[in-house]
């Protein structure tokens, strides 16, 4: 992965008397969202520790900065910043944000899942590990891997070897390793951890607290549906959850068919202390959906 630039590649929402109709709501609860996105930027909640994935807001930091998006990010009550390398945890972190997210070992297409890369990927997660550790980044991210072929019940094997290894790292240092579900019908063709099930099946051969899963609420959506009761069911393997709006990874508003706010609830129940980081790319002003975002799951 790259020091310093990490993209999503890479790093790795009757009518009646007394009752509006299906614009009218969807008008008066943007209404809303936008009221309480302005109140939110003084003070939220905090049942969601909330964060964000820096590269949907590539654009915004290219009009503008790095360190002004990291500004901003804090100012509306953000407490990390996902999928960052190390060379900007230290802009982050002077706005008091923690790197929520940052590189653990291989890529989408090529990880755990393949001998091939596991020498390389055991160094990776060495010293990503421990430099995660020692800037006070909780979590890395790793990757299955495409199938190419490959039986499920043979990259359980594979994963499983190298991430026994890996754990006994992380175990030591502090630090939790996620590897993330990812959908293989729409934006990552062939890649093997795109289900829930395949995920916590890994999670308990590896047997520790220090692998877990990234749950992609958009990805999962795509693959499985059944969002609230997948969460219910098998939070104890969730470690990060990241949040999108289907179809199109877009606002998690009433432009899309996932209701958010009862999303956020169901993860407040379980007892849920991670992050959630926001990684949908805006089609609007970024910030502004940003903040609505932020009001939105501010449950």
């Amino acid at each position: 992965m790259p020091e310093n630039k990490i993209t999503r590649r890479s790093a790795m929402r009757i009518t009646g008397a007394g009752v509006l109709s299906v614009p009218a709501a969807a008008g008066a609860l943007h209404t809303m969202i936008g009221e309480k996105a302005m109140a939110s930027e003084s003070k939220l909640k905090g049942n969601i520790n909330q964060s964000v994935s820096k590269w949907c807001y590539n654009g915004f930091i290219e009009k503008n900065s790095y360190d002004e998006f990291a500004k901003q990010c804090a100012e509306m009550g953000l407490v990390g910043i996902d999928l960052i390398g190390p060379g900007e945890w230290a802009t982050a972190q002077k706005y008091g944000l923690v790197p929520t997210m940052v590189p653990g070992a291989g890529s989408i297409n090529n990880g755990l899942n393949d001998k091939k890369n596991h020498k390389k990927c055991l160094e990776d997660f060495k010293e990503n590990i421990k430099n995660a550790a020692g800037n006070k980044c909780p979590n890395v991210i790793t990757f299955s891997g495409s199938r190419r072929s490959m039986s499920d019940v043979q990259a359980w094997d594979n994963c499983e070897a190298i991430l026994k290894e890996a754990v006994k790292v992380a175990e030591d240092c502090g630090v939790v390793i996620n590897m993330e579900l990812l959908n293989s019908k729409v934006d990552h063709a062939d890649y093997q951890c795109d289900r829930t099930e395949w995920g916590v099946e890994l999670c308990k051969r590896v047997g520790s607290p220090n692998f877990k899963l990234l749950y992609d609420i958009y990805h999962m959506q795509i693959m499985e549906g059944d969002v609230i009761r997948t969460i219910k069911k098998y939070h104890p393997y969730i470690g990060h959850y990241h949040t999108g709006g289907n179809p199109g990874r877009n606002e998690i508003d009433t432009t899309q068919e996932l209701y958010y706010p009862a999303i956020m609830e169901a993860i407040v129940e379980t007892g849920y202390k991670g992050y959630v980081a926001h990684e949908f790319v805006p089609k609007r002003d970024p910030i502004t959906s940003l903040k609505e975002a932020v009001a939105i799951c501010d449950v």
